[in-house]
This record gives structure tokens, sequence and C-alpha cells, in this order.
């Protein structure tokens, strides 16, 4: 059997499998890694539907904040992805704007959860003058993006000014300082109604590229445990890597969010002429990592039985878990028996 690109040139199956593309499409939360051989350049590609839905929905986020947070769980799970062993990615920001606080966790090998805190009435200023760009939302801070490697190891930390007009120029400036990979990102959050929907439902998409040195040896990790960049050098950026970034520069926004366009149709129409090879799906899920357990040795080791009676309302200690919202209930007399 034989197809036909979009320049007409016979795609025979040997060729789709060489190309990894001998399989159904992949859908809605997943990441795709693919890569760019004769341009040197390796990437991913993540497109988020449900996963991101309901985490944008939970806390019925204004739109700019939603969108801002959508932006960063899309880098997160573009970043996070790369971690080839069991731990956590944690990407924060802390600023004086009218979002104070983002933080969004990846825990390994595919959980997702993400939250905003936003000062209501610096955000309808800002809404009120017109400044609603991540910039604006965001304002003075940094951001951090942390490896937990899990409780024996030792936590890798890159924190990096929020200077740019948004999160994808943070990302580069993060990768050319702390990983000193040539890196370019794109990220897209929309929100889409379909025909009988009762609302809007949140969606977005990303792709990230990093160029690879000489002889496709990376001379450091994507995301390196141990933070020693003393010796290391950038790889200089060549023809191929500026090729790949032109490219990847052309897509626009409704293109990385659509619900119709695949990762692997997308990377397939921007890069069909130079060659690219997609590899195995990788799903991603909206997970919470908090559990009654972890909360009551919380409760346990960082406060006194005196901070706990205070805490006690109506003979009982109510914790809400801000990323999904679940409630716990606790006895503040409990702890004298467990603990």
């Amino acid at each position: 059997m034989t197809r036909m690109t979009t320049d007409n040139t016979p795609m025979t199956d040997n060729l789709m499998t060489a190309l990894g593309l001998d399989r159904p499409e992949s859908g809605d939360d997943t990441v795709v890694p693919f890569s760019l051989d004769k341009l040197n350049t390796r990437g991913r590609s993540v497109r988020l539907g449900e996963a991101l839905d309901a985490i944008l929905t939970r806390h019925a986020y204004p739109a700019p904040v939603a969108r801002l947070l959508g932006e960063a769980v899309v880098l997160a799970a573009l970043i996070g992805s790369s971690l080839k062993f069991s731990g956590k990615f944690i990407m924060q920001t802390q600023t004086d704007g009218p979002v104070n606080l983002i933080v969004v966790d990846f825990d390994a090998p595919d959980g997702l959860r993400g939250y905003a805190r936003f000062d209501q009435e610096l955000l309808l200023k800002a809404a009120e003058e017109g400044r609603t760009r991540p910039a604006d939302l965001l304002g003075n801070g940094h951001l951090a993006m942390t490896i937990d490697q899990g409780e024996h190891m030792e936590r890798y930390q890159g924190i990096v000014a929020l200077e740019g007009n948004s999160l994808e120029e943070v990302a580069h400036t993060y990768f050319m300082q702390s990983e000193q990979i040539p890196t370019q990102v794109r990220l897209a959050v929309a929100e889409f109604t379909r025909k009988g929907d009762h609302r809007p439902h949140w969606r977005a998409g990303g792709v990230l590229i990093q160029h690879l040195p000489e002889h496709g040896m990376s001379r450091v990790a994507d995301l390196p445990g141990d933070g020693d960049f003393s010796n290391m050098q950038p790889a200089d950026p060549d023809d191929g890597w500026t090729e790949a970034k032109a490219l990847m520069a052309t897509l626009d926004d409704l293109e990385l969010a659509d619900p119709e366009l695949s990762s692997e149709r997308l990377m397939f129409r921007l890069y069909h002429e130079t060659g690219v090879r997609v590899f195995t799906p990788m799903p991603l899920v909206e997970r919470c990592s908090c559990s009654a357990d972890r909360i009551e040795d919380m409760l346990a080791t960082s406060f006194t039985a005196e901070d706990r009676e205070e805490m006690a309302v109506n003979g009982e200690i109510e914790v809400v878990c801000e990323f999904c919202s679940t409630a716990y209930h606790f006895n503040p007399h409990q702890f004298a028996v467990k603990h």
C-alpha cells in the first residue's frame, strides 16, 4: 500500500514505519516526542483537552488567569515529560502582579496538577486598563523550576527572573541561562465550543524544540540533576537549527489548539520536507498527589497541639487542597494517640 504526502511524495509502509507513523494518530492529553535528524533537533509536542479543562474549571478562574495558568501547565508538561525517572517536576512563579503565584506539578510519568493565586482588585484594575498580557498579569518576580527525585535524593532547582512578554520568552531565557541548550517554545491556550456543549471547554497545545550538538549527542541532559554547569559551553546553533526555528515560527495559536489536528499531523505539516520521526505518545492525566495520610503527617509534624487546637472549628480541623479542592477533616485530639 502506498500513501501520498502533502508534497506528493509517495509514502510506503516502510517509510511510514521509519517515521513512526504506522499507528493511529494520538489524541488529546498526550505528549509526542519527535526528532528532526537532518536539522540536528529534537522536540516534544503536547495536546491537552480534558485534563486541562478539569484544572482550569475547578476554581472558575477569570479567563485571563485561566489562560496564563493553562500556558504554565503546557510548559510544565513539555519540560517535565523529559524526566527519565520517577520524580516530580515543579514549576512555580512568585511575583508582585495580579497573578502573584502559579504552581504546576508534573508527577512523572503522567500526572499534572496546577493552581493560580490572584488578587481580585488588581486583576479588575488591569482588565479595565487593558493590561492582560502574561507580563502584565505576572509583574516582577521569578520563575523556579525544581526537580524532586525523591526523599533521599538531592533536589535540582533553576531560577530565572520573569523578564519578557510571555512564558515562552521566559522559558527561552531559562534554558539558555540554566541548561545552556538552545531551545524554542510555542504555547497556545483557547476555549472551544462544540454543538451541544453547555459551556466552552479549555484546551491547549505546545511544542518544544532543542538543538542537538554534533554527532547527535547532548552535552547536558534536558533536565540535569546536579546543576553543575561550570565547565559547560552552549552548543553552537547551525543552519539546521535556524531552519527548525523558522519553520516552527510559522505555527499559529489555532493550529496548536485545534482539536482536529493531532501532534503527528502537526509535525508532519511543519517538517515533512526536512524529515521528522515521531515516537510513541505518552499519556497525560489530571491527578492530584494530595492524600489524607500526607496531610495528617503534615499536621502532626509541622504544628504543635496548641496550634491544632486553634485551627479547629466546631471540634475539627478542615484542610482543603489548593489544587483539587478536596476537603480533609481531622479531630485535633487524634494526633496525640496516633503519633
